[in-house]
């Protein structure tokens, strides 16, 4: 049996990324809202590690702040998604007929968007906040999750045991809980992972634009914008926020990728 290796490179960064930005306030006890007008796009130094933005403010801090905006958007709009998709798929892979035709509609409905253009579309219409954007990432991000999870109940609902139970009048509760969802459990957590560093990348795409995240309130996104008008003399006001939203969708992917390959070989076993 081919044996899996665990990224170890990828979860580490990612559990540092995790506790610089939910712990990093205690210890780097520095305002991210503070304004200084004798350190107006200061280099990364001792003072400074990551230097400061245009108008004087430490640029640690507000990548710390800006973090846990960005990972509770992506987290908690992943969690909404998965759990739609999941809800909706299995629904639409048990009973099939109506319900699998209803599924099939709303989907290509859904999909007939560009994901990004119907977040765009929604966005423009509602203030941002970081409640907003959850809701709304989740609602264009669920048709994936659910589109596999259909596809992977047709296969148990098409099983001989599942068929027995049926037969034997088995509660269809019980049929879904006690042997659905655990044998959809790894293809659901390979959605959620990649569904938390595609909503990341989409709240931080929304706040680039100057429609997600608004002052004095900030994400990786919008700290993001704030530098590209400075990068020439300043690239440090751009980078470290980019180099933490790359290093934590890249950690994401790599653990789904490492989830996936796990949960092939189960299936071959």
């Amino acid at each position: 049996m081919k044996r899996v290796k665990a990224p170890k490179i990828a979860i580490a960064i990612l559990i540092f990324i995790l506790l610089i930005t939910f712990l990093g306030p205690f210890i780097y006890q520095v305002s991210p809202y503070e304004f200084n007008k004798d350190a107006i796009l200061a280099p990364p130094s001792l003072a400074h590690p990551f230097g400061t933005d245009r108008l004087g403010r430490d640029l640690l801090a507000r990548v710390i702040k800006g973090g846990q905006i960005s990972i509770i958007i992506g987290v908690g709009s992943a969690v909404i998604a998965s759990l739609i998709g999941l809800i909706y798929g299995v629904i639409a892979g048990y009973f099939k007929g109506w319900w699998d035709k209803s599924f099939v509609f709303i989907v290509d409905l859904f999909l007939t968007f560009p994901t990004f253009f119907l977040l765009l579309t929604l966005v423009s219409y509602i203030e941002a906040s970081s409640l907003i954007l959850i809701v709304v990432i989740a609602i264009t991000g669920w048709m994936g999750t659910a589109r596999l999870i259909r596809s992977q109940s047709y296969q148990i609902a098409s099983k001989p045991f599942i068929k027995i139970l049926k037969v034997a009048k088995v509660p269809t509760k019980t049929i879904i809980f006690k042997y659905f969802l655990p044998l959809l459990g790894p293809i659901f957590f390979v959605s959620f992972s990649f569904g938390v560093s595609g909503a990341i990348l989409a709240e931080s795409g929304l706040s680039y634009l100057g429609l997600g995240i608004t002052p004095p309130n900030m994400s990786w996104g919008s700290i993001l914008s704030d530098g590209k008008s400075v990068m020439e003399i300043a690239w440090w006001v751009s980078f470290f926020p980019g180099l933490f939203l790359f290093l934590v969708t890249f950690s994401l992917i790599q653990i789904s990728d490492y989830l996936q390959e796990l949960s092939n070989v189960k299936e071959k076993i």
